[in-house]
């Protein structure tokens, strides 16, 4: 079995307005990845990641590169201990 990570993800540029949650909550299902994704008041978005590295290492390229409407400017990763999230879910 795969070594569970995790990832504590910030994106900055246009992601808030654009169906930028509700496709990485899309994507974070088809990869069987687990966390939230939320927006915050300084525009950006946060989302954490749990799972096979190399999953989540593709769903971020995917929030960068694959989202039509999106813009993604910069993205900041902290890698920490996984906590055992179970589902992934858009937090408001």
């Amino acid at each position: 079995m795969a070594e569970i990570k995790r990832a504590h993800v910030f994106f900055e540029g246009r992601v808030q307005g654009v169906f930028f949650r509700a496709y990485t909550r899309k994507w974070a299902e088809e990869l069987g990845l687990n966390g939230w994704v939320r927006n915050l008041p300084d525009g950006r978005v946060e989302a954490v990641f749990e799972g096979e590295k190399e999953k989540i290492e593709k769903i971020i390229e995917y929030c960068k590169t694959k989202h039509p409407y999106a813009l993604v400017t910069k993205v900041d990763i902290e890698w920490e201990e996984p906590e055992g999230i179970r589902g992934f879910r858009i937090r408001w």
